[in-house]
C-alpha cells in the first residue's frame, strides 16, 4: 500500500459540510465515491486535515488515502477529477510516507473570511461573501483581534456541540484588510475548534459595530462560556485557505504577511 496526499478545492454551497453523511451530500462522500470507483470496491476511506461546516469552502484541503494501485502520482488528480462533480477539483496529488497523517501532522491552518458592507447585496456573491450593510470600525476590530493572539482556552469562542475536550489553541495572526466595501479577515493558528472561526468573526464584528469594547475579548476568553461571545457568522463567507505541515513554511509565511 502507498499513501497519497491530495490537495482539494471545493465550492461548499451545495454540501452539508465536509464529513461523510448517511444521506446528505458531503465533500468526503464525493471523494470516497470516486476512490471507490477507481479501486472497484464497496468502500474506500480517506482522511482530511479537518472538517468544514455546511456552506464553507475549501481552497486547499489536504486529504490522504492509501492505495495498492501503481498509478503515477501525477495521474491521480486526472483520475479523480474525471469522476468528481464540477464543484470539486483535485489540484495535485503526491505519494507521501505511510506515517504521514493529513490531520495530526498539521502544524498550522489558515482560514479566510470574506464580507461585504455594501448597501446593496450582490446576488452573484451571496454564496461566497457574507453581506452585512453596516459601518465597521477597522481600528476597533484590529484591537479586538490583538486580544485573540497567543495561546488560550477558546471554550467561549467555539461551539459547545463538540466532543473535543482540549480547547486550548494558539492564534498566530489575525489580519484584517479592506478594499472599498469588501473586507478580508485572515486567521492563522495552530488549529481551530468546531465553528471557532465563525464565532471569532461574529465577536470581532460586535467590536466593529460598537456592541462590545475591544478589551471585552479578554473577559470573554476567561469566562469560558459560549453565551459571552458574539453570534456565529454565516458559513458562506468562510474558506479553508491552507494547511501547514512544515514549521519553516509556516514561520516564513507569517513573516511575509
Amino acid at each position: 500500500m502507498q499513501r497519497v496526499l491530495a490537495i482539494l478545492s471545493y465550492d461548499g454551497t451545495n454540501f452539508h459540510g465536509y464529513q461523510r453523511q448517511p444521506v446528505s451530500r458531503s465533500v468526503q462522500g464525493e471523494i470516497e465515491k470516486a476512490l471507490r470507483i477507481i479501486h472497484k470496491a464497496e468502500f474506500w476511506p480517506s482522511t482530511s486535515s479537518g472538517r468544514t461546516d455546511a456552506g464553507v469552502h475549501g481552497l486547499n484541503q489536504p486529504v490522504h488515502f492509501d492505495t495498492p494501485l501503481s498509478i503515477p502520482e501525477d495521474r491521480w488528480a486526472v483520475a479523480l477529477n474525471s469522476i468528481l462533480p464540477n464543484d470539486m477539483h483535485v489540484q495535485s496529488c503526491q505519494y507521501v510516507p505511510s506515517t504521514f497523517h493529513a490531520r495530526y501532522d498539521a502544524v498550522g491552518k489558515e482560514y479566510v473570511y470574506r464580507m461585504s458592507t455594501a448597501v446593496q447585496p450582490d446576488v452573484f456573491k451571496r454564496n461566497y461573501v457574507y453581506h452585512l450593510p453596516k459601518n465597521l470600525d477597522l481600528t476597533a476590530m484590529s484591537e479586538a483581534a490583538e486580544y485573540l493572539l497567543g495561546t488560550h482556552n477558546f471554550t467561549s469562542l467555539s461551539s459547545p456541540k463538540t466532543d473535543v475536550v482540549d480547547k486550548v489553541r494558539t492564534i498566530f495572526r489575525v489580519n484584517i484588510t479592506r478594499y472599498e466595501n469588501e473586507w478580508t479577515f485572515r486567521f492563522i493558528g495552530s488549529g481551530f475548534l468546531y465553528q471557532m472561526v465563525r464565532i471569532l468573526m461574529g465577536t470581532i464584528i460586535q467590536a466593529g459595530i460598537g456592541d462590545i469594547n475591544s478589551s471585552d475579548i479578554s473577559r470573554i476568553i476567561v469566562g469560558m462560556d459560549r453565551t459571552l461571545a458574539g453570534p456565529t457568522a454565516p458559513g458562506c463567507g468562510l474558506y479553508l485557505a491552507q494547511v501547514f505541515y512544515e514549521r519553516d513554511h509556516l514561520e516564513k509565511y507569517l513573516a511575509e504577511l
